[in-house]
């Protein structure tokens, strides 16, 4: 794929650094820059089905005027790790498990490398960016919090996940900021599909407007692949019809919405027929970047009790 994007960059003469991304394994294709003569060229190139343009992508803004969520928290950076506590959202969905021999993709801002409450593997880790941000270690603190959730170790230290030491793979489409793009996501779908294995999950805590290309990408990396793709529904309490990749259905594909320790819907959560299920999402303590820790709230703190699970 990488060969053809070439291909059709020099027969149009566009510079091939233009080229963002090649997809191999749930689709054939891939991302460029093109600005709209450029456009009309490739549009007429008999090798290309359809061009969509792409969309940027961020976590969830704080909504209404209670706590933050998904971009705020409190991390003890460089402090030393609290004595172990279970989180009530461990609790609530079971308790904690074994997650020894077992993976969890994290899908998100990427994972905090070094962090001590963690089991992290770099070697099959992915990052959608160049430059600063082509490491998939986390700047941000959003990926660290999910990771933590799932996997967090059962060693004394701060808290533990549902699926206590299992491998996290961190896989980095969104930047320091929480942003991204729906290419980058496709990117990391696509790394998951490729090297993901059938009783693996991948995480998705992101969202944004309805794309079918992103939905459509995600139904098939987990029919074919037999990885298990839990996605959050969002934080717009909105229906998901209208919301990629929340509204995705499909073989080994679960959406989920949040709710508080009283098991009270939350007031900010996505809902509609594509949910799956209802998960702690309020108040959840998790790892998070710098080696520290943090409370959080939102279907993003949901998705990871349920990839635990």
């Amino acid at each position: 794929i990488k060969e053809i994007a070439k291909g059709l960059a020099n027969r149009n003469r566009f510079n091939r650094d233009s080229i963002k991304q090649v997809y191999g394994r749930v689709f054939q294709g891939f991302s460029i820059h093109l600005n709209p003569g450029q456009l009309r060229r490739l549009e007429k190139e008999q090798a290309i089905d359809y061009i969509i343009p792409d969309r940027a992508i961020t976590l969830a803004p704080p909504s209404g005027k209670g706590p933050k969520k998904d971009r705020g928290g409190e991390g003890d950076e460089g402090a030393t790790p609290p004595p172990q506590s279970i989180p009530w959202g461990v609790s609530r969905v079971g308790g904690v498990g074994d997650g020894t021999g077992k993976t969890a993709w994290i899908v998100d801002s990427g994972v905090d490398l070094d962090h001590p409450d963690l089991n992290v593997d770099q070697t099959r880790g992915f990052s959608a960016f160049k430059g600063k941000e082509r490491s998939p270690d986390d700047r941000n603190g959003h990926g660290t919090h999910v990771a933590g959730t799932i996997a967090a170790l059962d060693n004394g230290l701060g808290v533990v996940g549902v699926a206590a030491g299992a491998t996290v793979v961190p896989v980095k489409v969104l930047d320091a900021a929480g942003s991204g793009s729906y290419s980058a996501v496709l990117a990391g779908v696509d790394h998951v599909a490729r090297y993901g294995q059938p009783g693996d999950v991948a995480n998705l805590s992101l969202g944004g407007p309805g794309d079918a290309t992103v939905d459509n990408a995600i139904i098939t990396a987990a029919a074919s692949s037999g990885v298990k793709f839990i996605l959050a529904a969002g934080n717009e309490a909105v229906d998901v019809s209208n919301v990629t990749p929340a509204r995705a259905n499909g073989e080994n594909v679960y959406t989920i919405s949040a709710m508080d320790s009283n098991n009270r819907f939350a007031y900010f959560s996505n809902y509609g027929a594509a949910v799956d299920y209802c998960a702690p999402g309020i108040d959840i303590l998790s790892t998070y970047y710098g080696g520290g820790y943090a409370t959080l709230n939102g279907t993003s703190m949901a998705a990871p009790h349920a990839a635990g699970v």
